[in-house]
Protein backbone atom coordinates (compact mmCIF):
# COMPACT_ATOMS: atom_id res chain seq x y z
CA UNK A 1 0.00 0.00 0.00
CA UNK A 2 2.82 2.31 0.77
CA UNK A 3 4.44 1.45 -2.52
CA UNK A 4 1.40 2.14 -4.04
CA UNK A 5 1.01 5.39 -2.50
CA UNK A 6 4.58 6.47 -2.96
CA UNK A 7 3.85 5.83 -6.53
CA UNK A 8 0.90 7.86 -6.68
CA UNK A 9 2.24 10.94 -5.16
CA UNK A 10 5.44 11.07 -7.55
CA UNK A 11 3.03 10.73 -10.19
CA UNK A 12 0.60 13.99 -9.07
CA UNK A 13 4.01 15.71 -8.55
CA UNK A 14 5.22 14.91 -12.54
CA UNK A 15 1.81 16.36 -13.39
CA UNK A 16 1.99 19.91 -11.10
CA UNK A 17 5.65 20.21 -12.41
CA UNK A 18 4.08 19.68 -16.30
CA UNK A 19 1.22 21.90 -15.58
CA UNK A 20 3.78 24.71 -14.01
CA UNK A 21 5.91 24.41 -16.52
CA UNK A 22 3.83 25.46 -19.31
CA UNK A 23 3.30 29.48 -19.69
CA UNK A 24 1.84 32.53 -21.64
CA UNK A 25 3.15 35.62 -22.63
CA UNK A 26 2.26 38.46 -23.67
CA UNK A 27 4.27 41.07 -25.44
CA UNK A 28 4.65 44.44 -23.19
CA UNK A 29 4.32 47.17 -25.94
CA UNK A 30 5.98 50.12 -23.87
CA UNK A 31 9.48 48.30 -23.92
CA UNK A 32 9.18 46.66 -27.04
CA UNK A 33 9.83 47.79 -30.38
CA UNK A 34 9.39 46.66 -33.95
CA UNK A 35 11.52 48.31 -36.70
CA UNK A 36 12.90 47.98 -40.74
CA UNK A 37 15.82 49.05 -42.80
CA UNK A 38 15.54 49.48 -46.58
CA UNK A 39 18.32 50.62 -48.98
CA UNK A 40 17.64 54.22 -50.65
CA UNK A 41 18.98 54.84 -54.03
CA UNK A 42 21.30 52.06 -53.21
CA UNK A 43 23.81 54.73 -51.22
CA UNK A 44 21.74 54.89 -47.88
CA UNK A 45 19.13 53.35 -45.50
CA UNK A 46 15.56 54.53 -44.76
CA UNK A 47 14.85 53.53 -41.51
CA UNK A 48 11.16 53.49 -39.77
CA UNK A 49 8.84 51.52 -37.14
CA UNK A 50 5.47 49.98 -36.18
CA UNK A 51 4.07 51.47 -33.32
CA UNK A 52 1.02 49.06 -32.24
CA UNK A 53 1.54 45.48 -32.52
CA UNK A 54 0.29 42.72 -30.06
CA UNK A 55 2.42 39.08 -29.61
CA UNK A 56 1.75 35.99 -27.58
CA UNK A 57 4.29 33.11 -26.55
CA UNK A 58 2.90 29.99 -25.40
CA UNK A 59 5.82 27.87 -23.79
CA UNK A 60 5.83 24.20 -22.83
CA UNK A 61 8.56 25.04 -20.54
CA UNK A 62 11.08 28.05 -18.83
CA UNK A 63 13.93 27.37 -21.75
CA UNK A 64 11.00 28.57 -24.47
CA UNK A 65 11.91 25.51 -26.51
CA UNK A 66 9.18 24.77 -28.95
CA UNK A 67 7.22 27.77 -27.97
CA UNK A 68 4.28 28.87 -29.93
CA UNK A 69 4.54 32.68 -31.14
CA UNK A 70 1.92 34.70 -32.75
CA UNK A 71 2.02 38.17 -33.55
CA UNK A 72 0.33 41.00 -35.19
CA UNK A 73 1.24 44.31 -36.96
CA UNK A 74 -0.80 47.27 -37.35
CA UNK A 75 0.12 48.41 -40.90
CA UNK A 76 -1.69 51.39 -39.87
CA UNK A 77 0.44 52.57 -37.67
CA UNK A 78 3.91 52.65 -39.94
CA UNK A 79 6.39 55.43 -39.20
CA UNK A 80 8.98 56.93 -40.46
CA UNK A 81 9.23 60.31 -39.77
CA UNK A 82 7.90 61.18 -43.10
CA UNK A 83 4.20 61.88 -43.43
CA UNK A 84 4.20 62.20 -47.33
CA UNK A 85 6.40 58.78 -47.53
CA UNK A 86 3.75 57.07 -44.38
CA UNK A 87 0.94 57.90 -46.92
CA UNK A 88 2.45 56.72 -49.51
CA UNK A 89 3.46 53.20 -48.05
CA UNK A 90 -0.40 52.67 -46.47
CA UNK A 91 -1.36 52.87 -50.28
CA UNK A 92 -2.14 50.24 -52.99
CA UNK A 93 1.73 50.43 -54.09
CA UNK A 94 3.10 49.08 -50.76
CA UNK A 95 0.71 47.75 -48.25
CA UNK A 96 -2.53 48.90 -48.88
CA UNK A 97 -3.49 49.26 -44.92
CA UNK A 98 -7.28 50.15 -46.24
CA UNK A 99 -8.03 46.29 -47.32
CA UNK A 100 -5.20 44.89 -45.41
CA UNK A 101 -4.89 46.63 -41.68
CA UNK A 102 -2.56 43.50 -40.13
CA UNK A 103 0.64 41.82 -40.86
CA UNK A 104 0.97 38.90 -38.99
CA UNK A 105 3.04 35.98 -37.79
CA UNK A 106 2.50 32.30 -36.92
CA UNK A 107 5.42 29.97 -35.76
CA UNK A 108 5.61 26.70 -36.87
CA UNK A 109 8.84 26.19 -34.98
CA UNK A 110 10.95 27.39 -32.47
CA UNK A 111 14.21 25.88 -31.83
CA UNK A 112 16.93 26.60 -29.08
CA UNK A 113 20.91 26.42 -30.40
CA UNK A 114 24.05 27.00 -28.80
CA UNK A 115 23.75 29.70 -25.84
CA UNK A 116 20.88 31.69 -25.80
CA UNK A 117 20.32 31.79 -29.66
CA UNK A 118 17.34 30.30 -31.41
CA UNK A 119 15.73 29.88 -34.36
CA UNK A 120 12.33 30.96 -35.60
CA UNK A 121 10.72 29.35 -38.34
CA UNK A 122 6.57 30.53 -39.47
CA UNK A 123 4.23 32.17 -42.06
CA UNK A 124 4.41 35.60 -42.36
CA UNK A 125 1.10 36.93 -43.96
CA UNK A 126 1.36 40.74 -45.88
CA UNK A 127 -0.90 42.07 -47.71
CA UNK A 128 -3.10 38.45 -48.80
CA UNK A 129 0.40 36.69 -49.13
CA UNK A 130 1.41 34.20 -47.14
CA UNK A 131 5.41 32.97 -46.79
CA UNK A 132 7.70 30.76 -44.40
CA UNK A 133 10.33 33.32 -42.95
CA UNK A 134 13.32 32.74 -40.82
CA UNK A 135 14.11 34.30 -37.89
CA UNK A 136 17.30 34.46 -35.76
CA UNK A 137 16.69 35.54 -32.20
CA UNK A 138 18.88 36.21 -29.24
CA UNK A 139 17.10 35.45 -25.77
CA UNK A 140 18.46 37.97 -23.08
CA UNK A 141 17.16 35.91 -20.07
CA UNK A 142 14.33 36.47 -17.70
CA UNK A 143 14.07 38.62 -14.73
CA UNK A 144 11.32 39.69 -12.08
CA UNK A 145 10.59 43.50 -12.01
CA UNK A 146 10.44 45.17 -9.07
CA UNK A 147 6.40 45.17 -9.11
CA UNK A 148 6.55 41.54 -9.02
CA UNK A 149 5.93 40.67 -12.50
CA UNK A 150 8.33 38.34 -14.99
CA UNK A 151 9.26 39.46 -18.35
CA UNK A 152 11.58 38.02 -20.77
CA UNK A 153 13.31 39.46 -23.47
CA UNK A 154 14.07 38.67 -27.40
CA UNK A 155 16.37 40.23 -30.19
CA UNK A 156 14.64 38.98 -33.38
CA UNK A 157 16.56 39.77 -37.05
CA UNK A 158 15.35 38.32 -40.83
CA UNK A 159 15.50 39.48 -43.58
CA UNK A 160 12.73 39.39 -46.71
CA UNK A 161 11.79 40.44 -50.06
CA UNK A 162 9.07 43.10 -49.77
CA UNK A 163 8.21 42.65 -53.48
CA UNK A 164 7.41 38.25 -52.58
CA UNK A 165 4.71 39.88 -50.65
CA UNK A 166 3.10 42.34 -53.06
CA UNK A 167 5.09 45.43 -52.14
CA UNK A 168 5.63 46.13 -55.86
CA UNK A 169 6.35 49.81 -56.29
CA UNK A 170 10.06 50.70 -57.65
CA UNK A 171 11.32 53.36 -59.61
CA UNK A 172 15.43 53.26 -61.47
CA UNK A 173 17.80 56.12 -60.85
CA UNK A 174 19.48 57.34 -64.07
CA UNK A 175 22.75 55.47 -62.96
CA UNK A 176 20.00 52.42 -62.62
CA UNK A 177 19.83 51.08 -59.21
CA UNK A 178 16.52 51.43 -57.37
CA UNK A 179 15.57 53.62 -55.38
CA UNK A 180 13.60 51.69 -53.18
CA UNK A 181 16.00 48.10 -52.05
CA UNK A 182 13.93 44.76 -52.62
CA UNK A 183 15.34 43.28 -49.68
CA UNK A 184 13.96 44.64 -46.31
CA UNK A 185 15.63 43.83 -42.85
CA UNK A 186 13.00 43.38 -39.77
CA UNK A 187 14.19 44.06 -36.14
CA UNK A 188 12.21 43.48 -33.42
CA UNK A 189 13.38 44.18 -29.60
CA UNK A 190 10.61 42.49 -27.69
CA UNK A 191 9.62 42.65 -23.87
CA UNK A 192 6.93 39.58 -22.67
CA UNK A 193 5.18 39.08 -19.72
CA UNK A 194 4.31 36.29 -17.99
CA UNK A 195 0.52 36.01 -17.62
CA UNK A 196 -0.87 35.33 -14.07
Amino acid sequence: MKKISSILAGALMLASVGVNAQSKWTVDGSHSNVKFSVSHLVISEVEGSFTKFDGTIDAPGADFNNAQINFTVDVNSVNTDNEGRDKHLKGDDFFNAEKFPKMTFKSTSFKKGKGNNYTLEGNLTIRDITKKVKFDVTYGGTMVDPWGNTKAGFKTTAKISRKEFGLLWSKVTEAGGAVVGDEVTMILKLEFGKNK
